[in-house]
Formats: structure tokens, C-alpha cells, sequence
């Protein structure tokens, strides 16, 4: 099983269409940590349908294809993909229910070299069915730790935001659920992984993790709380590159800079020397 590069980037990946309503962004906002307090109504105001926000970093489930690399015929050894960034960019809130198509296409594959690995780069379209206004845009690049050496064209490996060099100029941060990847995983994501302590031994964990979008929406949401007032709308674009795995029940610290619409970040483990999301960059309105 071999990645062919000109298939690969050819590959037709079907739509995904997915309905979804309030218990949907309920569920994925309790998944993120939200709500462990019942008296803090701005964290309340995620998860209870009265005037019912959602947070931006849930347009990362939306309209997603599966998991394409093992179904569709790829050449890739999907035992050993992790995913290595994610991004977000929305051209408006996300509603509380709606019917939206997920249209993923291969952007780039970049051979590593032999025993290095490989990346493939994909974008995927968020629209709603019935007016086909785009929503979001959800970028991702995997890494293929056993693909490297197929032989494809020369390819530089996109360079990694930088962070400021002064210390931040704000830090949140918030704690996970210890049951956090039992909740997580019924937002789309069933990987194993993250629920069988079986599973999680054999690939080298003392327990499950949480799942790396879990940790991108507890980061988002320390942006749109110490950035954006808990107001979802003035947050619209996210991304950052996934560093080290973090345990149900950890503390996570994002530390930000703020200049001017852009927030750059880093999301860190409380209690050990462990960087979860680095070279994180956010775009907010005013």
C-alpha cells in the first residue's frame, strides 16, 4: 500500500450532507468543557437552548466526510495518520440548526522522504443545502507517519505561524471533564482511541486522550471568552498545529498576544511540560 501522488490529488471524495440542531452545538460545547459551573451564564448561554450561542470552532464537525484516508483508496496506512493542524475560517456565526454539505477536496500531498512521513493538505467547503451560502471553510493537513519516501514531486513543507517573542499579553485557563472524549466522540469522532483503555495501550497511552479537536475548541473557546466577551460572531477564523496529547480532566492554558484583529496563540498543559496547540493564529472583529 503505497500513496500515488496524481491519484491521490484526483481523489473524488464524496459530499457529506449532515442535519443538525441545538442538542448537536449543545453537546459539542459540553464536550469542550463548557457549562461545569451551572451558575455562569455566559459558558450557560453554549449549553441551554434559551438564546442558544454556538461556539465557532464546531464548524470543525460540520459536513465532515468520515474517515476517507482508511475508507476511500488512498494508498495511506491510516494505523499511523495523526492529525497534525486545523483550521477554521467562517463567513458567518454558526446557527443553532441547519442542513449544511461538507464538499472535501486534496489540496497538496508533500512527501517527507523515507522514514519520514507524509502530509496531505485538504480544504473542505461548509454551505447550507437550501441557499448554498458558504459558511466556513475547514482546512487540514494529517501526517502520515508511515507514508514518507513515495516518491512525489518536491514540496516545502508549509513554514509554521510565528508567535511573539514578548510574553502574552492575556492567559485562560480551563479545565476539561474527566469523562471530556466519552462526551467529545459523539460529536463525530468515534476513534477508539479516545474511549478504550485497551486501544489507548496499544498505542503507547497510559489511558484515552482527548481528542485534538477537543483541545482546538477548548483553545477557541478561551478566545472568544478573553477576546471576544463570549460573543461567538467576532470570532472568525482559527487554526493552530497539534503538538502533544492531553488526558481527560487536564487543565489547559492558552496563553494570547493580541495584535490588533489577530490573535496569536499557544494552548499548554497545566502540571506538566507539555504544549498541546502551538502556532496558533485567530482573527477577531472588533
Amino acid at each position: 500500500m503505497t500513496i500515488v501522488y496524481d491519484k491521490l490529488m484526483a481523489l473524488k471524495i464524496p459530499p457529506a450532507e449532515q442535519t443538525y440542531d441545538e442538542k448537536d452545538c449543545i453537546l459539542y460545547a459540553l464536550g469542550v468543557g463548557l457549562g461545569q459551573n451551572p451558575m455562569n451564564e455566559d459558558e450557560l448561554a453554549f449549553v441551554y437552548e434559551k438564546n442558544l450561542k454556538v461556539l465557532p470552532t464546531m464548524a470543525a464537525v460540520l459536513g465532515y466526510p468520515g474517515p476517507w484516508l482508511r475508507n476511500l483508496d488512498t494508498g495511506v496506512d491510516w494505523v499511523k495518520v495523526v492529525n497534525g493542524e486545523q483550521g477554521v475560517t467562517l463567513r458567518r456565526p454558526l446557527k443553532g440548526r441547519g442542513t449544511v454539505i461538507g464538499r472535501t477536496r486534496v489540496v497538496e500531498v508533500i512527501d517527507k522522504g523515507a522514514g519520514k512521513g507524509a502530509l496531505v493538505l485538504t480544504e473542505r467547503k461548509v454551505s447550507d443545502k437550501a441557499s448554498g451560502e458558504l459558511i466556513a471553510t475547514v482546512t487540514q493537513t494529517v501526517f502520515c507517519r508511515g507514508d514518507g519516501g513515495f516518491g512525489g514531486p518536491p514540496r516545502e513543507s508549509p513554514a509554521p505561524y510565528p508567535l511573539p517573542a514578548r510574553p502574552p499579553d492575556a492567559v485562560c485557563d480551563l479545565g476539561t471533564r474527566t469523562e471530556a472524549a466519552l462526551i467529545y466522540r459523539l460529536s463525530g469522532d468515534r476513534n477508539p482511541l479516545h474511549a478504550d483503555p485497551a486501544v489507548a495501550k496499544a498505542a503507547g497511552f497510559a489511558s484515552p486522550i482527548l481528542h485534538g479537536l477537543a483541545t482546538f475548541g477548548v483553545a477557541g473557546h478561551a478566545v472568544v471568552k478573553t477576546m471576544c466577551g463570549y460573543d461567538p460572531a467576532r470570532l472568525t477564523a482559527f487554526a493552530g498545529r497539534f503538538s502533544a496529547p492531553i488526558f481527560p480532566g487536564e487543565t489547559i492554558r492558552t496563553e494570547m498576544w493580541r495584535d490588533g484583529a489577530v490573535v496569536s496563540f499557544c494552548a499548554r498543559v497545566v502540571g506538566r511540560d507539555a504544549i498541546a496547540i502551538n502556532h496558533g493564529r485567530a482573527e477577531v472583529k472588533p
